[in-house]
């Protein structure tokens, strides 16, 4: 991330029909509504399972593993590596094992490679994007999961999230983290300030935003130092407005970046991208600020923040909470808004994957696909589980909890997000592909043209034609 959950493959998961997206990005927009001003930090144990949860104190068995030592390699940085350590070491706890975090560099992939070659890869990575599973697998790294692992798995995953972590019918990678990609913060003061509402329509959106800035403040921060932001932006415009169907084409490059439907998109993010005053620092201010630093200006400087409000997942939490603002009453969320006929679900995730195939390793997946793994660091927030077997109860505010009780409800009516769902040149590497040339666009929202034209160049290089 990056600082959480963000993914890239050639496969596309099997989804639902049209209709049934719909349906899940009609339940989130409710169920977040229906979250409101509410901020619930209810009481836990240690171990992440809170106060009055129903979590089991130990749902999954794991070997004894004195002597052992494990290591895990993750992209991972500040508060949300701090809380997988914590993770981590609940399972060193129950097995004996030892366990040492291996701070990765982005792409993971070609740090892993290094790994490789150097002939010290760690036993266990947890990898942001599907693609980067499938090349793992197709270079002869990644090993299949064992019985155990699948079990878990099985017992607490919809089959859609088991699906993403496949490669050639092969269970290789266990979702431990998600994240719903389609959510818009915002400071709950300059809203009042500005006589701003929630707005459910692209063009509230662009209403609201109007109110923000007549009220004296820019209203959005935008993390352009960080490519993958902004293809998450064009991503939940593109699903609004294309629909699941072409999204589906696009991810897997069955239609081009020159169709029709990429430009009605991008020219829809030129209202925003493209508005004077409209972001934070203008184009170049907002490529020089990165995701992290996007969300605390939205959340400090009082009644005068550097902007009211900024797109991302649900994992922006971690970053609000290096501000004093409180999440629930300071800062608060509403669904990405409809650019189409619905509201997008965008969805994320890290899988963690084997790769040496030892006992060890094989118990800690099994770890990871378990509910008492996942209550632990849903209890700390900025953090989402596809695990159904969590209680909700275990997140600590009712803002995360419903996201969270969307994303389970949802099954497997979402979508993944796309450029995560490419292969890792294209969708996933700094500098390079649609991140570069996103970019680019927004430093020159005005060629849409040449945005789609580059975007197909890297596109069809990446994909193979």
């Amino acid at each position: 991330m990056r600082t959480s959950s963000t993914i890239r493959t050639r496969r596309t998961v099997k989804r639902g029909t049209r209709t049934a997206a719909v349906l899940a990005a009609g339940a989130l927009a409710l169920s977040l509504t229906a979250c409101g001003g509410d901020d619930d930090n209810g009481g836990g144990d240690k171990d992440g399972r809170g106060g009055g949860s129903k979590q089991p104190a130990s749902s999954v068995t794991l070997p004894k593993l004195d002597g052992e030592s494990l290591e895990v390699a993750a992209v991972w940085t500040g508060a949300e590596q701090e809380n997988f350590k914590k993770v981590l070491a609940e399972f060193e706890k129950r097995t004996g094992a030892k366990v040492t975090f291996v701070p990765a560099q982005d792409p993971i992939i070609n740090f892993l490679g290094s790994k490789i070659a150097g002939g010290a890869p760690p036993d266990v990575a947890m990898l942001p994007q599907p693609g980067a599973i499938k090349q793992a697998v197709d270079k002869g790294w990644a090993k299949p999961l064992g019985a155990e692992a699948t079990k878990e798995l099985g017992e607490n995953y919809s089959q859609g999230w088991q699906d993403i972590g496949k490669v050639g019918g092969k269970q290789y990678g266990v979702y431990y983290k998600a994240a719903n990609k389609s959510l818009i913060w915002y400071n709950a003061q300059v809203f009042e300030n500005g006589g701003a509402s929630e707005p459910k329509t692209w063009d509230e959106l662009l209403d609201t935003a109007q109110m923000v800035y007549d009220s004296g403040v820019t209203p959005f921060s935008v993390g352009g130092a960080d490519g993958w932001t902004l293809t998450d932006w064009f991503e939940n415009v593109y699903l609004s407005q294309a629909g699941p169907e072409k999204y589906d084409q696009l991810a897997q490059h069955k239609i081009k970046w020159t169709d029709p439907s990429v430009k009605e998109a991008l020219t829809t993010l030129a209202q925003i991208w493209g508005k004077k005053d409209f972001v934070a620092g203008g184009a170049s201010g907002a490529l020089q600020t990165e995701f992290p630093a996007s969300v605390t200006q939205t959340f400090t400087g009082g009644e005068q923040p550097k902007a009211g409000m900024v797109y991302e997942g649900d994992f922006v939490q971690v970053n609000i909470g290096e501000t004093e603002a409180k999440v629930g009453t300071d800062a608060k969320v509403f669904p990405f808004p409809a650019v189409g006929d619905t509201a997008p679900v965008v969805s994320g995730g890290d899988a963690a994957v084997v790769f040496k195939d030892s006992k060890a390793a094989q118990a800690l997946a099994t770890w990871l696909a378990s509910p008492d793994a996942a209550a632990i660091q849903a209890k700390l927030g900025g953090f989402l589980s596809p695990n159904k077997s969590v209680d909700a109860s275990v997140y600590p505010n009712d803002v995360q909890k419903k996201i969270a009780e969307a994303l389970v409800a949802a099954g497997d009516d979402f979508r993944f997000d796309m450029s995560d769902q490419a292969p890792q040149a294209f969708g996933g590497t700094p500098g390079k592909g649609e991140w570069k040339t996103l970019q680019d666009f927004l430093k020159n929202p005005k060629d849409v043209a040449g945005a789609q034209a580059k975007l197909e160049a890297d596109a069809a290089a990446a994909y193979g034609g």
